[in-house]
């Protein structure tokens, strides 16, 4: 199976998907895209000898080069590892049940649109939750909506700012998000 991450930053999970598939017979990692062309995931994937492509939210919207990246790469899954644009549904229905995302926090709390990263840990934070995690699951055509497939738990403490407690999500992130990418290709979810 040929996996397509698509990414708009610093690519951490996307390097830790594509360590993490590397030597695997049957799952690889054979394109990375970009919205942003000074994203640091361009540098990841150049580090890990994986072709990318980057493209403009109107491309991706409004025309078919995406799509055609997409099979010229013969790609049959898609991974979205902090990619910061709604993917549009014409993507979503050619791939239906082959999209998936990671969210930074315990959906359907602090999901939607303006919710990531920074914001969602504020807003956790704020709200004096005991608890967040990770939640990854299939992408619809709205905002963090899809099929739940996997939650993982990791708890807020008083002393917790949402750069500690970022760095516990990106903990759960790495850990889990390749490990279950697998899970839903091998068909064990």
């Amino acid at each position: 199976m040929n996996v397509a991450v698509f990414a708009s930053g610093n690519g951490s999970n996307t390097q830790q998907i594509a360590e993490y598939f590397e030597g695997n017979l049957h799952i690889r990692i054979s394109l990375i895209l970009s919205n942003k062309s000074d994203a640091y995931v361009i540098q990841r994937a150049k580090d890990l000898n994986i072709p990318y492509y980057i493209f403009t939210a109107a491309e991706l919207k409004n025309t078919n080069i995406v799509q055609d990246k997409l099979k010229a790469f013969d790609i049959g899954f898609i991974v979205l590892a902090g990619f910061m644009i709604k993917v549009p549904d014409s993507l979503i229905s050619l791939f239906s049940d082959r999209i998936i995302n990671i969210h930074p926090a315990l959906l359907p709390k602090y999901g939607g649109q303006g919710m990531y990263g920074e914001h969602v840990h504020e807003a956790v934070i704020a709200a004096k939750e005991k608890e967040s995690g990770i939640t990854i699951h299939f992408v619809n055509e709205k905002y963090d909506k899809g099929k739940i497939i996997f939650q993982a738990r990791c708890e807020v403490e008083e002393k917790d700012t949402p750069e500690s407690l970022a760095l516990k999500i990106h903990e759960l992130e790495h850990y889990h998000y390749p490990r279950i990418i697998e899970k839903i290709i091998t068909e064990e979810i």
